[in-house]
């Protein structure tokens, strides 16, 4: 995208962009006073979850995914196959790397430099919660953080699709492994349910939105006039799933205040040490900047409905681990902003053009 166009871009976003800090923190405040004074919504809401994916925000995060999709020529998919340098990197950092740096990092804040704040038992179960998480990277989400860096959408979708497919056979050794235990659940209702939700709809969503528009208006049409209509629609749909999620964990942040702040510490940490291996890592290789953006962002983030579903199944809803899991969901989407701006701001770090992706 050359600089002309980032600029239209930015024109169309600019009131949220602007201010984007701003309105996640309102939406977060919003949510969690939402969550207190009116808790029939979340409790209504609750009721429209299936294999532990709330289809209220699946239907916003399918709002956020749905006009990369539509930038998706189906052609490129092929080509995307065919450059292995940027699945190379997260396909490493996220197996490779990220398991075993997570349990690191947790390890030695909730173990040893918060001990004597949470006791050895809560440490264990915190770090458990903080595995799960590592060991699952990023399904949906990522969609959205590559959309805000102007990723390539068809890489994007590629390595996504190759990340779930080694999920398949990695996450529960992974997970045994770390932790110390057997027989591991796999939630695959879960697994299966968010890559329908979050891939297969959005993509032939954007598929055949992309063919009709073309067919009818011709192409000139679709990238100037069809797509810029949904321009604010990835950043609306972000603010209100914000709404929706912190309204469900309202009682858990007020209720457990230290302890959330504790577990949010190593989480964070690990979300930027992974982002920066992979960023450093694609810039040395030279790639393109959408295909690093994205590469580092799958691994930074995480399938935290499988996290949070395996951690239920393992130790109980009311558990540590469950809890660690939950706050890795509420700290992902303002750190990952974070990073988005970071990545945004360093664009130049990347060579425009290379044929070795």
């Amino acid at each position: 995208m050359n600089n002309q166009n980032r600029q239209d871009q930015s024109n169309g976003l600019g009131f949220f962009e602007k201010y984007l800090t701003l309105w996640v923190a309102l939406c977060i405040a919003a949510g969690v006073i939402i969550g207190q004074v009116l808790p029939a919504i979340p409790q209504t809401l609750s009721r429209f979850e299936y294999a532990n994916v709330s289809i209220p925000v699946a239907v916003l995060i399918w709002l956020m995914i749905y006009p990369m999709m539509l930038k998706i020529d189906f052609s490129s998919i092929v080509r995307a196959t065919k450059k292995p340098k940027g699945l190379t990197v997260t396909c490493v950092t996220n197996w490779l790397i990220k398991p075993f740096t997570m349990y690191l990092i947790a390890a030695f804040f909730l173990k040893v430099v918060f001990r004597p704040w949470i006791g050895a038992d809560l440490a264990t179960d915190y770090l458990a919660g903080a595995v799960l998480l590592g060991a699952a990277p990023c399904t949906a989400m990522v969609f959205v953080w590559s959309h805000l860096t102007d990723g390539d959408p068809a890489y994007t979708l590629v390595q996504v699709a190759v990340n779930d497919l080694i999920l398949l056979v990695a996450f529960t050794p992974i997970v045994a492994f770390l932790l110390g235990v057997s027989n591991v659940p796999v939630p695959y209702d879960t697994l299966f349910l968010s890559v329908v939700l979050f891939v297969v709809i959005p993509l032939a969503g954007g598929y055949i939105s992309r063919k009709y528009v073309i067919n009818r208006k011709g192409i000139e049409y679709f990238n100037n006039v069809f797509i810029k209509k949904f321009n604010n629609t990835t950043i609306a749909g972000l603010l209100l799933t914000l709404v929706i999620i912190f309204s469900f964990q309202g009682e858990i942040i007020l209720g457990n205040p230290v302890h959330i702040g504790l577990i949010a510490i190593p989480l964070i940490i690990q979300t930027f040490f992974i982002f920066f291996i992979a960023y450093f890592w694609s810039r040395a290789w030279k790639l393109k900047h959408n295909i690093a953006a994205p590469a580092a962002m799958i691994g930074a983030s995480n399938f935290f409905e499988l996290a949070v579903a395996v951690a239920i199944s393992l130790f109980g809803l009311e558990s540590g681990a469950t809890l660690a899991t939950v706050v890795g969901v509420l700290v992902e989407v303002p750190v990952m902003l974070g990073l988005v701006r970071i990545a945004n701001r360093t664009r130049h770090w990347f060579p425009q053009q290379s044929t070795q992706s």
